[in-house]
């Protein structure tokens, strides 16, 4: 919860705003403000502050205790001009805090904390254990230093300017080892523990045995990132309380399914009891991964608690992201988080160059040329294989005529996928040429690289007969100048001569010209592959000097009684 304070009429103003956006975000504390802050610091999560900063400051002194737990605090000042996160940076989540405010009230945030103000991700904000000496590695990076970044186990994470070796270290590890001078352990959730248990096998005797196996496995407890057990322990207590006290998820799997994976150590008391020859050491690995500990029984006499431990390698992720068709401000928020948290980026030159200035030092980028689509999708599909978090970048929307497809085609279930959608080039011309696409339409590439003539044509046709508006991508180039005049061919044997096409070159860029014509007077030699070209069926109109296509056709009817 968000604890909103003001102590003046325009605070309350903005402060009701916020509110208003965020109903179930938020809490509204009125009364003398030493009060409010005082009572939203000790029920709330972060807090929101319309007062001037050196009051804020005053007012929260006594109240900190330890930056890894206190609120987040962000001031915003009178005229609502700043969003200022003013303490709790990180572990409040103040920093985001100010943007989102700042995004509502159109205040600018104003984010002092180090590694943001210069990109670089913080090593606390990364959704990981750390320990060792943060400041001093943070430091580091940010001065250039060489930070040696040693991953024993993979696991994606966000750009580093890291070195291959120097005097700093961030370490990834799941073992449990003691952080060493200047260095910072990670410790990535890779451990899988299976556990069994008899009937009323107590909470003790359970984390005993889960807490002897990683120890003298050299493994830390802080990289478990669940139990699991089969259906029918769901519900006992011991388990369900040891999930709870290591602060991680119980996962449960049916025994039929836990049958079907090979174990090491089958048993016929299991099967028996659950239906299945492996609790432990099944429910560890029906995910895969490595088993790092064999089934192992607690000390108790009787035993009534076993336990496996499996390694399970973080997942590489893929963002397949579209760029849109230029312009910076068609460019989605989703997409630039996306290529701030790639620590590899994956693109044609002439893109990567658009956006290499939102992109966090130590983003490895892999560019190449023209005519290299599958290249680029293999390459992206084996970073993430590799355990990386990789961006791969298109124009427009990345699945259409763009990167999505290769990449999926070549990408199995071994990795994560994610895909971000652009502002596609047929709809950035048709927002230039007016409302062109109101109604049913279709896009077509007019180049027969990766599809045959006879294909291509056999769509138009269809897209002529059904009086569908048509757009036509990569309409013509210096080595393919027929595709289009053969094109509008077929479309004109169906369609008046009248009929409006637009024709939009570079659209949202800076040498962006765009043009409404007519199906009888268009002249292909001015049309190249920067241009999209967009011809009307039969109700599209030009109105006023735009193209549009009604969404039904008793617009037309009415026009034409009117004639």
């Amino acid at each position: 919860m968000i604890g909103l304070i003001s102590a003046t009429a325009a605070g309350a103003a903005a402060r009701d705003r916020l509110a208003a956006a965020w109903p179930d975000r938020t809490r509204v504390y009125d009364g003398p403000a030493g009060d409010a802050v005082r009572r939203a610091f000790a029920e709330c999560g972060q807090l929101v502050c319309f007062l001037a900063t050196g009051a804020v400051v005053r007012l929260v002194a006594p109240l900190l205790g330890d930056k890894t737990s206190d609120p987040g605090v962000v001031c915003v000042d009178e005229g609502g001009r700043y969003a200022v996160s003013l303490v709790g940076g990180h572990g409040g989540g103040a920093n985001e805090l100010a943007r989102e405010v700042g995004s509502v009230l159109g205040a600018e945030p104003v984010v002092t904390t180090a590694t943001d103000a210069v990109g670089i991700a913080g090593l606390d904000t990364l959704g990981l254990p750390v320990e060792g000496d943060v400041a001093a590695v943070s430091r580091a990076l940010l001065d250039g230093e060489p930070v040696a970044l040693r991953a024993e186990v993979a696991w994606p994470l966000p750009p580093l300017p890291v070195a291959e070796d120097g005097p700093y270290a961030i370490r990834v590890t799941d073992r449990s080892v003691e952080p060493a001078a200047r260095e910072v352990v990670l410790r990535p959730p890779t451990l899988v523990v299976g556990v069994g248990a008899s009937k009323g096998a107590p909470v003790a005797e359970v984390l005993d045995v889960i807490e002897g196996a990683l120890r003298d496995a050299e493994l830390s407890v802080a990289s478990v990132a669940e139990l699991a057990t089969v259906d029918a322990k769901a519900e006992e207590p011991g388990i369900v309380e040891a999930a709870a006290r290591l602060g991680v998820p119980l996962v449960t799997y049916g025994a039929e399914e836990l049958a079907r994976v090979e174990v090491p150590n089958p048993s016929d008391a299991p099967l028996a009891a659950v239906g299945t020859p492996s609790v432990a050491e099944a429910a560890a690995l029906v995910g895969g991964g490595e088993l790092l500990v064999p089934k192992r029984k607690s000390a108790g006499r009787p035993a009534m608690a076993t336990c496996a431990v499996v390694r399970r390698p973080g997942r590489g992720r893929l963002a397949v992201v579209g760029l849109g068709p230029g312009a910076r401000d068609l460019l989605t928020p989703r997409a630039k988080a996306e290529l701030e948290r790639a620590s590899v980026l994956v693109g044609l030159d002439q893109y990567v160059g658009q956006i290499r200035d939102l992109l966090r030092p130590g983003t490895r980028i892999l560019e190449s040329g023209l005519g290299a689509e599958e290249k680029r999708a293999r390459t992206a599909v084996a970073e993430a294989r590799k355990g990386q978090a990789v961006a791969l970048i298109g124009s427009g929307d990345a699945g259409v005529y763009a990167m999505a497809s290769p990449a999926l085609a070549e990408a199995s279930d071994d990795i994560d996928v994610v895909g971000v959608p652009g502002v596609t080039a047929a709809l950035a011309a048709g927002a230039i040429l007016g409302a062109p696409l109101g109604h049913d339409h279709v896009s077509i590439s007019l180049s027969d690289l990766h599809t045959p003539w006879e294909v291509i044509e056999r769509r138009v046709r269809a897209a002529a007969e059904a009086d569908i508006v048509v757009t036509f991508y990569n309409p013509r180039s210096r080595g393919r100048d027929w595709q289009l005049p053969k094109a509008l061919g077929i479309l004109a044997e169906h369609r008046e001569p009248t009929t409006p096409v637009g024709v939009v070159r570079n659209a949202s860029r800076a040498d962006e010209s765009s043009r409404l014509t007519t199906l009888g007077a268009l002249d292909p030699a001015t049309v190249d592959m920067m241009t999209v070209v967009t011809v009307g069926n039969t109700a599209t109109r030009e109105i006023a000097g735009r193209m549009v296509t009604p969404r039904g056709y008793r617009w037309q009817a009415s026009q034409e009684g009117a004639q």
